[in-house]
């Protein structure tokens, strides 16, 4: 036990490089313009799933600053209708009028300032 203090404290760790935080990653691609959750996961490197989360976390710290996060409703793509009234930022899974699965996806962009 005593030879692994002494490997320890031999070299003492460089600090940790500073890196942007995956919301400032998802906020700097959204200033680009709209995007889907699917765009933003494959530019930042998470999954699908997560998005949602973290956008909404931006969606209630943007609130402070003056800007928002705007959203583009999910649109049915067999009879067009726009999921307008929703506060989910996830896909819908199907249409509550034709019960068509294909749905194009909300589309996410920052505003303001």
């Amino acid at each position: 036990m005593a030879r692994k203090r002494d490997e320890q404290s031999a070299e003492p760790r460089p600090p940790a490089e500073a890196h942007d935080t995956v919301r400032h990653l998802i906020m700097s691609e959204l200033e680009q313009g709209p995007l889907s959750a699917r765009d933003i996961s494959g530019l930042v490197g998470i999954s699908e799933k997560e998005v949602a989360g973290h956008l909404e976390h931006i969606r209630q710290s943007l609130h402070r600053t003056g800007r928002r996060l705007t959203v583009q409703p999910a649109e049915c793509a067999r009879c067009g209708f726009v999921f307008d009234k929703r506060e989910r930022l996830t896909r819908p899974s199907r249409c509550p009028v034709c019960k068509s699965e294909s749905i194009h996806a909300p589309m996410f962009s920052l505003a303001g300032l």
